[in-house]
């Protein structure tokens, strides 16, 4: 074996890492996240940005490397977005994945049942408001009501550590300049995503953000063709094709 690729956690990367070093084994990790998902008031459909939230936390019921856990509401809008988001997170059809009708289906194990509603008990105990949802939906099955939280601070478990479960944390801010030490308050670096009509300050944001892929006025937009990989925590990446090209110089004296 040439390489080991690896899609997990940042405890198991780690492990990885580690085991690679005896015979310095090529490793490429895509790791966990705890991604900053910001929407401005120049937004411009708001509609759309809502949708794009809920999106970024929800889509495959939470469990996903790149979610936008972290919402973050320029102030003037705050309420509406947050309430936005929860009417969203209210109407998600929890089933069977086999079920045509079903918006959202179990986790993956018991156990990741119990780490997401374990997040979410100490959230409360911490004294995080819960706008909808906020622990098991059903006594059968391993469901968890899609989460919207708010009034959370960033020493909060449920901020700062990377649930893997339909949950999102909003917070509102009032100055850009003070978005990116708030974002990037993070071990993870994995996404970002960006809402606004203003594309110098889309620019601007993005380049702050330690990220390694930002969204703007969209979310979860893959091509194979585009770098994928992360900062800090999240993970070692690079160009997709060159994680799997061994390059040689060959040279001849004629």
């Amino acid at each position: 074996m040439d390489k080991v690729a690896f899609t997990g956690s940042t405890e198991v990367g780690r492990l990885i890492v580690q085991a690679a070093a005896g015979n310095l084994k090529k490793v490429s990790l895509e790791l966990g996240g705890k991604s900053p998902n910001i929407v401005f008031k120049d937004a411009g459909d708001l509609k759309s940005a809502i949708t794009g939230a809920a999106n970024a936390i929800f889509f495959n019921h939470g469990p996903c490397c790149c979610a936008g856990s972290r919402l973050f509401v320029e102030r003037g809008i705050y309420d509406d977005v947050v309430a936005g988001v929860a009417e969203r997170a209210k109407k998600i059809k929890l089933g069977p994945g086999l079920d045509p009708h079903t918006e959202m289906g179990p986790l993956v194990s018991e156990e990741q049942l119990r780490r997401v509603t374990n997040y979410l008990h100490q959230g409360k105990q911490d004294g995080a408001c819960y706008v909808t949802g906020g622990g098991r939906a059903s006594d059968r099955g391993y469901f968890v009501q899609p989460t919207v939280v708010k009034d959370a601070n960033p020493k909060m478990s449920i901020v700062r550590e990377e649930i893997f479960g339909p949950v999102v944390v909003a917070e509102p801010f009032t100055k850009s300049e003070e978005l990116a030490s708030r974002a990037n308050a993070t071990p993870f670096g994995l996404a970002a995503g960006i809402w606004t009509r203003d594309i110098s300050k889309a620019h601007r944001v993005a380049a702050e953000l330690k990220a390694g892929t930002v969204w703007i006025n969209c979310y979860n937009v893959f091509d194979a063709a585009l770098p994928f990989g992360g900062y800090k925590q999240s993970g070692w990446g690079h160009e997709v094709l060159e994680l799997y090209t061994e390059t040689k110089a060959v040279v001849i004296g004629l």
